[in-house]
């Protein structure tokens, strides 16, 4: 049996591709037997608001489905300055300590980053409790930020890079969200036998081919549409903007094609600002649903639209949101570049449009419109073979294990 202390500023009530990570990966260790205990913040993402029943206090031990989970105190940053951010952030690194000193003995001490500064307490614990350290990096921060535009400041860049270098060093594995990420590790020094790669995954129990649910069909009004679903967060890094003005390209010339964005975010009042714009009968914004809710709206979806912006450094990325739409058989309409395009194509279970490029986005579609139900089927039974054969959490889990026990 391993102890393992996972340690996430992040995790359910809230939703999140490192969220559900968390969550799945604990599930599937504690049913294998090992002594997991997950170490996080009090829920407070995406509004940056803490819910009524865990207001008021600084520490509280919970199951979570299970889950043996510490939680402490945050100072939450509703959209708030990058400054803000930065004292929610440090706020947690420092009452996770706390959560620390009340777990049990543990073998290894697994810390998502972002944020960075987190590992900062992953370290440290790690020496107080003699464990491994492994560093899980989802995001090479502050790397991404500066990319984004969101950090500006160069001496805090400065002390960002030199912490996020030094916590590389001392981590005892690395283990990486993308294989870009996990080249990155290699070529900044870590031995390539110390990076592995934990992706985000799906449960594909959960997440399984349906039947059309066709009173969710007569609910949002998709009779006889065919639709390409957006579901999750409708951020900047997102570029929906593209995919809206693509929608407007489409309107007249393939009225029987609909737009589904599922979710919410920053950018959301913004979009549907957009839409009433462009006058656009042929989008509907359908809001935030349960992760329970996903399989009975990819039943209802003939395509999963998977956008981000165009970015270089977001050709190493891999959204998780790719998953669980390969899981139920739908296609994925990817709007980007490099390794998920890749993953894509090769595994013919869905199409690239180019960032950002509504002609381009637009010119996918009509490809998509023409094909033909054979080789729809084809794509729908290659990516639901694909997440149960490379993504499914069972075989994350396994890999995982085999890197810790090395």
């Amino acid at each position: 049996m391993m102890r393992i202390i996972y340690l996430c500023q992040h995790f359910p009530p809230e939703t999140g591709a490192p969220q559900i990570r968390v969550y799945e990966v604990s599930k599937e260790l504690i049913k294998r037997g090992h002594q997991v205990e997950v170490l996080t913040a009090f829920p407070h993402h995406p509004k940056g608001v803490i819910p009524e029943e865990y207001r008021g206090m600084f520490y509280l031990f919970e199951e979570w489905d299970g889950i043996p989970v510490h939680r402490t105190w945050i100072y939450p940053s509703p959209k708030g300055s990058f400054w803000k951010r930065l004292a929610s952030y440090f706020s947690f690194t420092f009452s996770a300590f706390y959560s620390l000193w009340k777990a049990k003995p543990t073998d290894v001490i697994i810390c998502n980053s972002p944020p960075l500064f987190l590992g900062i307490t992953g370290y440290i614990g790690a020496k107080l409790k003699r464990a491994k350290f492994v560093f899980n990096v989802a995001d090479i921060w502050p790397e991404s930020a500066v990319e984004l535009g969101i950090l500006k400041n160069k001496a805090f860049i400065r002390m960002a890079t030199w912490l996020e270098h030094f916590l590389y060093k001392k981590s005892w594995k690395i283990a990486t969200a993308t294989e870009g990420i996990r080249e990155y590790m290699i070529k900044h020094g870590k031995p390539a036998s110390d990076v592995f790669l934990l992706p985000n995954g799906v449960n594909t129990d959960v997440f399984r081919p349906l039947p059309k649910s066709e009173a969710l069909v007569k609910e949002i009004g998709l009779e006889g549409k065919i639709v390409f679903t957006y579901a999750g967060t409708m951020g900047y890094a997102q570029g929906l903007d593209a995919v809206l003005e693509a929608a407007a390209l489409l309107k007249n010339e393939h009225p029987n094609v609909h737009f589904l964005f599922v979710g919410d975010g920053q950018e959301r009042e913004k979009l549907i600002e957009m839409k009433e714009q462009l006058q656009l009968d042929n989008v509907t914004f359908y809001g935030s649903v349960p992760v329970a809710k996903m399989p009975e709206i990819f039943s209802i979806s003939d395509y999963s639209i998977v956008s981000l912006r165009n970015i270089d450094l977001f050709k190493g990325a891999r959204p998780s949101k790719i998953f669980p739409a390969l899981a139920t058989g739908t296609p994925v309409l990817y709007c980007g570049e490099g390794e998920s395009a890749q993953i894509l194509l090769t595994h013919h279970c869905g199409r690239i449009a180019p960032p950002e490029n509504p002609e381009g986005i637009a010119a996918e579609i009509r490809h998509l419109l023409a094909i033909s139900p054979e080789e729809y089927k084809t794509m729908s039974e290659s990516g639901r073979k694909l997440a149960v054969e490379e993504y499914s959490w069972i075989r994350i889990v396994d890999d995982l294990l085999q890197h810790l026990t090395e």
